[in-house]
């Protein structure tokens, strides 16, 4: 074959060729696009399938007012309250009760027991001295014959005091003065008293005569407006006595039934906050009213420690009764024994609960029986 006519068969195939790739991209251009993938669907739950929580965005929660606790429909009793009290005593008892006989280790057992229950050396002295001659003159014989002795003595000793909370009968309003420590809850009794005395019909203004504790008179404030009562104050460092004195002077210009006067909290042992005590003390009697309750308002927890406080608080303003408060927590109970054999003043309101019906008159009845139940 010539080489002329090789270059001519290899000319025509390029041009076929190329016409082949022209035409082939031209129908490509005329083709539909490829449809998209179908649309993804949820898969379907089975029937017995739980149903999925679909998220929201969280609603705004507006804070809750603080309420005033509702008033209780009765008091609480002893016998609910002194649980931890009771089982205490129980403990230390256990050996006395059972017995078959009354013998010199007996004796001790329960000495020991008394002790332990923090009726303190002195009282737990006089006690049993009274309870061997009732024992002897009873012909008992039984360890609980002893206990049944025992329960009647306290209720008998517990039970020749005045234990009321004096008001009225005098010229100008009452006026009841509350001293104790630091932290054994004088402001929060003086508003559960309040609350009390204007539920039964009284008027009352409270005196904020703490003006030394940061924030002290606004606690007080909050507690007379719970309670319906009137707030009296002073500035903050201010003389104490002063508070109390305009306090009286406000109840009686307002005809108020009784003031209800707050201190500051202080150490029984230190001589220049009991001397100004005795101040205040004074003070309080010189205006328009009259004193008729000096009350130590004391934490039943303290046991014995509390009882050296009411020595000292007795010697410096002449008290007239005890508020114990926290007799429902870890308190052992025998202090009330203690505080009435030691001091002859008697408790005349105990605190049962946080609740503003939980600070009850004491029943001597009661609490004996709630104690050995």
């Amino acid at each position: 074959m010539s080489p002329v006519l090789l270059i001519l068969i290899l000319l025509v195939l390029v041009a076929v060729t190329g016409l082949g790739l022209v035409v082939s991209r031209r129908r490509g251009s005329g083709l539909e696009p490829p449809s998209p993938p179908p649309a993804a669907r949820p898969p379907v739950a089975p029937a017995d399938a739980a149903p999925v929580a679909v998220p929201t965005e969280p609603e705004a929660v507006e804070p809750e007012a603080v309420e005033v606790p509702e008033r209780a429909a009765e008091r609480p009793r002893f016998r609910d309250r002194l649980g931890r009290a009771r089982d205490a005593l129980s403990g230390y008892l256990g050996a006395v009760a059972g017995r078959s006989s009354i013998d010199t280790a007996t004796w001790e057992e329960l000495e020991e027991a008394l002790i332990l229950a923090d009726v303190g050396m002195s009282a737990t002295t006089a006690l049993l001295d009274d309870l061997r001659a009732r024992v002897r003159a009873q012909g008992l014989r039984t360890g609980d014959e002893l206990l049944g002795a025992l329960k009647a003595e306290l209720v008998q000793r517990l039970d020749g005091f005045d234990r009321d909370l004096h008001l009225g009968g005098t010229e100008g309003p009452s006026v009841w003065l509350f001293v104790g420590v630091n932290g054994v809850g004088k402001t929060t009794t003086i508003g559960k008293l309040g609350a009390r005395e204007v539920a039964a019909g009284h008027r009352v203004v409270m005196a904020a005569g703490d003006t030394f504790r940061a924030a002290a008179a606004e606690q007080l404030g909050m507690w007379a407006e719970r309670a319906g009562a009137e707030l009296v104050r002073g500035d903050e460092g201010g003389d104490p006595s002063a508070v109390i004195f305009d306090g009286v002077s406000a109840a009686a210009a307002r005809g108020a039934d009784l003031v209800l006067a707050d201190t500051a909290g202080r150490l029984h042992t230190k001589t220049n906050l009991m001397d100004e005590l005795r101040k205040v003390r004074r003070v309080a009697d010189k205006g328009a009213g009259t004193v008729t309750e000096v009350l130590l308002v004391l934490d039943a927890t303290t046991g014995q420690n509390g009882l050296v406080q009411a020595q000292q608080f007795t010697e410096a303003v002449d008290l007239t009764g005890v508020v114990l408060t926290k007799l429902d927590g870890s308190a052992k109970g025998g202090i009330v024994i203690a505080i009435h054999e030691q001091l002859g003043i008697p408790v005349k309101v105990v605190g049962l609960g946080e609740g503003i019906d939980d600070l009850v008159p004491f029943d001597p009845a009661e609490f004996v029986d709630a104690l050995f139940s």
